[in-house]
């Protein structure tokens, strides 16, 4: 039974594969501008690709990986909490003020060093305790305090307000 069907399948898989992880990997990207999570999102829709394989028409396999691949995407965003209120300033109609906002928080995370970045994140984004922030990543509550308070405190130094309500 899971003779030569599994592995011809198998085969055919490996060239979709082959033929279609760069064109996946550049949606992906432009999805998130994010190398390492556009990767993940490829890697994950490839594997749903692959379970539904034999029910997937193979004239239509890129677009059906696509679509998945958006579809987790848009699961991504919806798990996410949404932005504190006080992050957000001054929103106009077309929501252009929003995506400002996140991009500046997006920014400003990003200079802090990696395990500061993923406390705050883990913390104040996803809302996790300083117990599961610590089980999460595998390290120390004390640790999450640490780099908590060392993030917090760089973010606070180089976004502080200039003036009274408004940042920068």
């Amino acid at each position: 039974m899971f003779g030569s069907s599994t592995a011809a399948r198998d085969a055919e898989f490996a060239e979709f594969v082959a033929a279609s992880s760069t064109s996946l990997g550049r949606t992906a990207y432009l999805l998130t501008g994010d190398r390492e999570l556009a990767s993940d999102l490829v890697q994950e829709a490839l594997v749903r690709t692959y379970v539904a394989w034999r029910r997937v028409r193979r004239g239509e396999a890129l677009a059906y990986a696509r679509r998945t691949l958006v579809n987790l995407n848009i699961d991504r965003w919806r798990r996410r909490p949404a932005v504190p209120v006080e992050w957000v300033d001054g929103v106009s109609g077309d929501g252009q003020a929003v995506v400002d906002d996140r991009d500046e928080i997006v920014r400003a995370l990003a200079t802090l060093p990696a395990l500061q970045r993923r406390v705050v994140v883990l913390r104040y984004l996803d809302d996790l305790s300083e117990a599961a922030c610590a089980e999460h990543l595998g390290i120390t509550i004390g640790a999450v305090k640490s780099a908590c308070s060392r993030g917090l405190a760089a973010l606070r130094e180089n976004y502080a307000p200039t003036s009274e309500g408004s940042s920068r």
